[in-house]
């Protein structure tokens, strides 16, 4: 049977890329057949990056068959995979996270987990001598994702061998790193054709905090803006969307790239109490802004109290 390659639901580049990146060397490289899928609709960056390289858009799926063969990246977390995951026959995790458990597998599997930025970074290192064989498509999927995933090595996450890999790749495709980030970011940014509740699903994930249960939301922009021009409309949607979506609370944290600072949307109390415990902040609006939260992994997930 062929592998399904897949990162998390709500991808982004990360988790639209490096599938794509990943399927390519189970099939070119190791012999085995292997394709691409996404959990959901790619965001306006990662549709730009599939574009950009003339890369085609995987197949969007909604569940597996029970005993297909899966290579799960980008992700370790039940909650950001199909639900019936479990009975899929899970042969690989390839991810950058935290170990967050409750995934089972039919037998051993090879998982791995680093501290770096980016899935794709991974990728290349498990690939060694292999990655040379990479065509310029795979090359500049690659690049992109740990463009995406450093916001152009603002975020904090970032790791010297981040950066290297991307140098790398750049050289090899004569890429000016900064020209492209722009691109990508202009890209990200254009959210105008987008209804309020994308917005907030588009990229957010699922965490319980001290048994509340949040959709953890962040738009990642060079133009805040146009997204915080709309926050009156924003915050009168996450009351609806966090009912469907069976959380207590929608949090959006609007990244501004450039200026490397987020602005959190302040709809009521529970969401002032948030603010104040987890970030020191003061609350005197509907709106905080929070200075150098760039990253919702290692900044915003582990710091949250209610």
């Amino acid at each position: 049977m062929t592998i399904q390659v897949f990162g998390h639901k709500s991808p982004d580049t990360d988790s639209t890329g490096s599938p794509i990146v990943w399927a390519w060397y189970l099939n070119e490289v190791k012999g085995t057949a292997a394709k691409p899928v996404l959990l959901g609709e790619p965001n306006t960056e990662a549709a730009f990056v599939l574009k950009r390289w003339n890369l085609d858009k995987p197949e969007i799926i909604s569940g597996v068959d029970a005993g297909a063969p899966v290579v799960i990246v980008d992700t370790n977390n039940p909650a950001e995979l199909p639900a019936d995951i479990n009975k899929a026959d899970i042969l690989a995790i390839i991810d950058h996270h935290k170990l967050v458990g409750g995934l089972e597998t039919k037998g051993p599997i090879d998982i791995t987990i680093r501290p770096l930025a980016c899935t794709a970074t991974i990728m290349v290192d498990l690939m060694g001598d292999d990655a040379a064989k990479m065509p310029d498509a795979i090359k500049g999927a690659a690049l992109s994702c740990i463009i995406s995933d450093t916001l152009e090595f603002r975020s904090p996450t970032t790791t010297p061998h981040d950066r290297e890999v991307v140098e790398k790749l750049a050289a090899e495709l004569g890429i000016d790193v900064a020209a492209y980030a722009a691109e990508m970011f202009e890209a990200k940014s254009d959210v105008s054709a987008f209804s309020d509740a994308e917005l907030l699903r588009m990229d957010s994930k699922e965490y319980n905090v001290d048994g509340k249960e949040f959709r953890v939301s962040v738009l990642e922009t060079t133009a805040p803006k146009l997204i915080l021009d709309r926050k009156d409309s924003l915050m009168a949607s996450m009351v609806d969307v966090a009912k469907e979506d069976g959380a207590d609370q929608v949090l959006l944290f609007v990244v501004d790239i450039l200026n490397e600072e987020a602005t959190l949307l302040v709809p009521n109390d529970l969401v002032k109490t948030v603010a104040e415990k987890s970030f020191g902040a003061t609350v005197t609006g509907d709106l905080v802004v929070l200075p150098g939260i760039m990253s919702r992994k290692k900044q915003i997930i582990p710091n949250l109290k209610v």
